[in-house]
């Protein structure tokens, strides 16, 4: 067993070694590396600033979107446990979600003009 991996471990490493050696680029030019390639100036920087505001509400809706699939495993449970304990479970669960959406919310993160 220890002989095995020791060898798919060599074989690995050597098509590593091999692939960075095949793969590299010969030279680095400088009209390759920039964001323009046509021949002309660039008129302004290929790097656009990113809104800070849009990166934050793609957060949130993934924090909400992930959280809101850990209601699919209460399908299963909802056979183990009985009616009360179930819905109790997931009003909570749901005043948990509610409650930090409308935190975002007072804290003025949902609202696109300020």
């Amino acid at each position: 067993m220890m002989m095995t991996s020791t060898i798919i471990s060599a074989i690995i490493m050597i098509m590593v070694i091999l692939l960075n050696m095949l793969s590299k680029k010969s030279f680095y030019d400088r009209e390759k590396m920039s964001p323009f390639e046509c021949g002309f100036d660039p008129k302004n920087s290929a790097r656009l600033p990113f809104s800070l505001h849009f990166f934050l509400i793609a957060i949130i809706f993934a924090i909400f979107d992930v959280e809101l699939t850990l209601f699919l495993p209460l399908v299963l449970l909802s056979k183990s446990l009985d009616i009360f304990n179930l819905m109790l479970l997931i009003s909570i669960f749901s005043f948990i979600l509610l409650y930090g959406l409308f935190h975002e919310w007072n804290q003025g993160a949902l609202t696109w003009v300020k």
